[in-house]
């Protein structure tokens, strides 16, 4: 887990420049690196000079060699304990730890009981929960690091000792900012005033207004329906927002928030949630409860993982966001949301999709653009996914389309630039999204008609029965798995001049 450039900008600048700090080579042994993974193609993740231009031009005293060496004290306990975790190894999946919890929760339960787990695998579910709580540690410490660089970097430009000037600095911020809290706060208190009074307050919008606090009496305001606090400074939702009864919607888009309160899931007539571009590290498992979203949008954070049992619960849900984050798989459970209509997962590091994604039924927009090296393969019930209209898969290393991909008749827009594709072949890609289907058609029926050819051979030998009943449910069985592409063609529906050579087949 590096200290990516989107979140830990200065964190990432400073680590960089810090020989002791910098990634060494694999050695014979296969040493693992928590910042950087092996892969086999550099990847676009990487900090580029550009971004560094960025960051350097907004803060020109990054290049003063003191405030560098005062940098690298300010964040010696992060190269520690990157160094412990380069011995631990990488983060387990979020769903082996679910499960090891469950595990260890049901070993504690039984203690002085007959034990029914093994001590061995006992040890090792206990071993990935620790792991897991080193690796939130280590966030922890990250985003703390970068508050601190922050820190010396506003004391150096202001001329203070650097090795002193956190405690006043902090204390300056706090003063020069009392001008507009105040303001924020006769907004705030105007609200509140109306509720005691008994008027109905059903939508509260107090956005870009430099709010750093939102007080626990907002969660007592009972005909609430939309509640948007988005541009602010929050970093802490209170608890009582869940006894919002009536809320519908709630955007807290654009704050400094690193977690979302449990009683989030108390929220039953929540149909819009909007979280994007904050600090969040996960999202609490109790908003699967919000079984009445809608929408969902979880951009723009650092997400590592999905709840594991969000999609059996959030059954109504028609969009997701959670594009711009640090996911590498998304639970199984997602495949149970048979309503969603939208998937965005682009610029993630997605490592590949649940096997049963073909069962959502309602997808009609899916991009898992710039996964880069992480995303290979598509899983063979892709094809499944009639109704697909938009696919973006640009920026990854995929080398072939499923064989059931042909499948996807509904099929509008398609994007496979930049993957080193070899099925389809290249020509045939860049001659568009109509071509792609045909290709990709034609060699799924051409596989279908092969396995045919097989099972009839097969039948025919002298060791297979040969009744006509026994012959007649083969006919059956394979008419039935291919009858939802053959129909259209073999009725006349849905025809068209490209059907030509399919109907000689035929």
């Amino acid at each position: 887990m590096d200290p990516a450039p989107q979140s830990h900008p200065i964190l990432s600048y400073v680590l960089s420049r810090l020989p002791t700090l910098a990634k060494t080579r694999p050695s014979a042994g296969g040493d693992f690196d928590i910042e950087q993974p092996p892969v086999h193609t550099p990847s676009p993740r990487t900090p580029s000079t550009a971004g560094e231009f960025e960051l350097v031009e907004r803060m020109p005293g990054l290049r003063h060699p003191s405030v560098l060496r005062a940098m690298t004290r300010a964040v010696a306990d992060v190269s520690a304990a990157r160094s412990a975790l380069q011995v631990l190894g990488p983060r387990p999946d979020h769903e082996l730890v679910d499960s090891s919890r469950a595990i260890v929760a049901a070993a504690g339960a039984e203690a002085g009981g007959s034990r029914r787990i093994p001590e061995g695998d006992l040890e090792a579910c206990r071993a990935v929960v620790r792991l897991e709580e080193t690796h939130d540690a280590y966030e922890a410490l990250l985003q703390e690091a970068e508050g601190r660089l922050e820190a010396v970097y506003r004391s150096a430009m202001q001329g203070k000792d650097l090795e002193e000037s956190d405690e006043r600095d902090e204390s300056a911020a706090a003063g020069a900012g009392a001008g507009d809290d105040a303001a924020v706060q006769e907004e705030v208190i105007t609200v509140l005033r109306q509720v005691e009074e008994g008027k109905p307050v059903e939508s509260v919008r107090l956005v870009d207004r430099q709010l750093r606090h939102l007080p626990e009496a907002f969660g007592r305001i009972q005909g609430l329906r939309v509640l948007d606090v988005s541009r602010n400074q929050l970093e802490v939702i209170p608890d009582a927002i869940g006894g919002l009864d009536h809320l519908e919607e709630l955007r807290l888009a654009s704050n400094a928030l690193i977690s979302l309160p449990d009683s989030i899931g108390l929220l039953l007539n929540l149909r819009i949630l909007n979280v994007g571009s904050n600090r969040l590290r996960s999202l609490p498992d109790s908003i699967s409860k919000c079984r009445s979203l809608i929408e969902l949008d979880a951009s723009y954070n650092g997400l590592a993982y999905l709840p594991t049992n969000i999609g059996y619960e959030l059954v109504n849900l028609r969009k997701l966001w959670v594009h711009m984050n640090k996911l590498r798989s998304l639970p199984s459970s997602i495949c149970k949301m048979r309503s969603l209509y939208l998937l965005d997962a682009h610029f993630n590091e997605l490592c590949g999709l649940p096997s049963a994604i073909g069962k959502l039924s309602s997808l009609e927009i899916l991009n898992l653009s710039s996964n880069f090296s992480d995303l290979k393969d598509l899983p063979a019930s892709f094809g499944d996914l009639l109704n697909l209209r938009e696919l973006d898969l640009s920026n990854n290393q995929i080398h072939a389309l499923p064989d059931s991909f042909g499948r996807l008749d509904k099929l509008e827009k398609l994007n496979l630039e930049q993957n080193p594709l070899s099925m389809p072949p290249m020509d045939i890609v860049s001659k568009g999204v109509d071509a792609v289907k045909e290709y990709m058609l034609q060699r799924w029926l051409d596989i279908l008609l092969e396995e045919e050819r097989k099972s009839i051979a097969a039948a025919e030998s002298p060791q297979a029965p040969t009744t006509p009943s026994a012959w007649l449910a083969r006919s059956v069985s394979w008419v039935s798995d291919v009858s939802g592409s053959l129909v259209g063609y073999l009725s006349g529906e849905n025809k068209t001049e490209k059907d030509a050579y399919l109907d000689q087949q035929y």
